[in-house]
């Protein structure tokens, strides 16, 4: 006996079953407009419903009763919506997107050595004639070449800026509460810059002390990999710094937290932590709390 039953998502059950006697065959198809109500496990599987019905056949030879378990279990569309009932419970905070347009964030070289190499191809091109405006080819090779060398140092010079993450309540707390030297380190690192090695490399020096006597080499100098903008648990504003220093230690960092706090002070607490591997926090917190900066 081969038996098919469907559970509609209006709550109606369909039994179609099929049996052969000999050479005679038997089908049945059996609709319930109140099925039985719908179960889960405790295993957390699919909702399942059953029951039991009985038949009895008569016929010329023979007379035969059967009682059939039969069980229900929902589409997969409908376990879904079952289980999207349970609201859900995410607590990750928001993030803005930095919106704000400064030339500071666009890089010059790109843009100087983009448009020297267009004036010097085309410049090429209509002094050969085989493009129009063989009048203009040389004014164009004239102040091509300079503009494609002056790109292509800047290119070669730039520190790209590092990633910035920032909360929604960081933000309304910004301007408020963060000190004039925390939104200067922050635009600092945030845009592009020429001639530098690294961002903050001025303050890194003077805190680890490059080449001096407890101090670190260079070359083993931590790398600020992105910095990102929160609030404490006591509703502060903070500035985290994320460095990359394989060469160092966690103590390493922590021996200089007094520095860090008088270099970006003043108005701050300097914390030390470590997120993960070979990649260390400092938290610049603000000390001026939202309640007296708005009084």
């Amino acid at each position: 006996m081969s038996i098919k039953a469907v559970l509609s998502a209006a709550g109606e059950a369909t039994i179609c079953f099929h049996r052969q006697f000999g050479h005679c065959s038997l089908s049945h198809v059996l609709s319930l407009p109140h099925p039985p109500r719908l179960h889960r496990s405790n295993t957390g599987s699919r909702p399942s419903s059953s029951l039991f019905l009985q038949f009895q056949r008569n016929g010329n030879n023979f007379s035969k009763t059967q009682r059939l378990h039969v069980g229900f279990t929902p589409s997969a569309a409908d376990s879904t919506q079952a289980a999207s009932v349970s609201p859900s419970t995410d607590a990750n905070k928001t993030t803005v997107s930095d919106s704000e347009f400064s030339l500071a964030k666009v890089s010059f070289g790109v843009i100087g050595l983009s448009l020297g190499v267009s004036l010097l191809s085309y410049g090429f091109g209509a002094y050969f004639n085989v493009l129009p405006g063989s009048e203009w080819s040389a004014l164009m090779l004239t102040y091509g070449f300079p503009l494609a060398i002056i790109g292509m140092a800047l290119k070669y010079a730039e520190l790209k800026p590092v990633p910035c993450t920032t909360f929604a309540d960081a933000e309304n707390l910004r301007e408020a509460c963060a000190t004039p030297i925390l939104k200067q380190v922050r635009n600092d690192v945030t845009r592009y810059r020429y001639g530098d090695e690294q961002h903050l490399d001025e303050a890194l020096k003077r805190i680890f002390q490059y080449g001096l006597g407890g101090g670190i080499p260079r070359r083993s100098a931590p790398i600020l990999q992105m910095i990102r903008e929160e609030v404490t648990e006591d509703g502060k504003y903070s500035l985290v710094l994320v460095f990359e220093a394989k060469a160092l230690q966690l103590s390493d960092f922590e021996r200089r937290q007094p520095k860090f706090a008088s270099f970006f002070g003043p108005g701050i607490t300097a914390e030390i932590g470590k997120s993960e591997r070979d990649l260390y926090e400092v938290r610049l917190i603000a000390n001026e709390k939202p309640s007296s900066s708005l009084s």
